[in-house]
């Protein structure tokens, strides 16, 4: 049996146990609420790391897309308009500009063969009659005429062109191209009229060895205007007489500006739809010179004079 004093100490002890296991929960508390403190903590770190993936998510979807499209071919489109809009294409046309201040150099490629300085060839004879030929000039005065091949011909830019023939044996003449020498003639052949080619040779040589070159020749005559049979208003056709220097182009003025007209075999140029008809013309010859004339009736075969000329060269 336990004495009093026992019994009191045993209390005691029991009251020690007691703070020791609730010193013991405390501290396990404590413990578990560091580790709980210190385990968000370690899962907040991840989470940077899953950040960085997501960034690598948004850019892969960007690429992908891309090689998707260039399966299907769909980029294709926009790397040509991507093209043209960078400043390394605009350059071209500013770079073309300078060039583009010589408009009357380029001209001369117009006339072809025409603008070379000397052509080779043959010369041969035909009867001219009254010197009227595919060029449409009407009857000339003076038979010092010919036809020029098909390939100088170039679309009747020959025709009216001055032309100095040189034989072999020295002797020259110089005549007016009013006609067109179709096959057989060749390349640098021109077919003379007979009182042409007898300033060269006898009529009975029939063919003779020759060079040849355009002539910008001294006249007092000046370059005239013809609209064509059945013109009007509505429809025109024009042609240029009397020109120095062979005309390579033929404009007229109407309400959007200057209007380029497409030249025929027979020595006019068009206009199907009547726009610019009687309205200013510009003339460009084979060395890029230009007439401006002034707006002039459509009267339908009639010559109508300008007063001017293009210049020597």
């Amino acid at each position: 049996m336990n004495t009093p004093r026992q019994a009191a100490r045993q209390r005691r002890s029991r009251r020690h146990l007691m703070l020791y296991a609730a010193s013991a929960v405390i501290v396990a508390g404590l413990l578990a609420t560091l580790v709980a403190v210190s385990s968000p903590g370690r899962s907040d770190a991840p989470r940077p790391a899953a950040a960085a993936p997501s960034l690598v998510t948004t850019q892969a979807p960007a690429t992908a897309p891309a090689s998707a499209s260039a399966t299907s071919g769909t980029p294709v489109s926009p790397t040509p308009k991507a093209a043209p809009s960078t400043p390394s294409a605009r350059p071209s046309p500013t770079t073309a500009r300078p060039p583009g201040k010589k408009t009357a150099a380029p001209a001369k490629p117009k006339a072809g063969r025409l603008a070379s300085p000397t052509h080779q060839g043959v010369a041969t004879a035909y009867e001219a009659k009254d010197g009227n030929g595919a060029c449409l000039f009407g009857p000339s005065a003076d038979l010092m005429v010919a036809a020029m091949n098909t390939m100088d011909y170039e679309t009747s830019q020959a025709c009216g062109s001055h032309v100095l023939v040189r034989a072999a044996n020295g002797k020259s003449v110089t005549v007016r191209i009013t006609n067109e020498c179709p096959l057989p003639c060749a390349p640098g052949q021109i077919d003379l009229s007979q009182q042409a080619f007898a300033k060269l040779a006898d009529l009975k040589v029939g063919r003779i060895p020759i060079t040849w070159s355009v002539l910008s020749p001294a006249t007092s005559e000046k370059v005239s205007i013809r609209y064509k049979t059945g013109s009007s208003p509505h429809w025109c056709a024009l042609q240029a007489l009397g020109h120095r220097n062979p005309v390579a182009g033929l404009e007229v003025r109407t309400a959007s500006g200057w209007r380029k007209l497409s030249r025929t075999a027979f020595n006019y140029f068009i206009a199907a739809d009547g726009n610019g008809c009687g309205g200013a013309i510009r003339l460009t010859d084979i060395y890029g010179e230009r007439l401006t004339l002034p707006a002039m009736a459509v009267r339908a075969d009639v010559v109508q004079p300008t007063g001017a000329q293009f210049a020597r060269h």
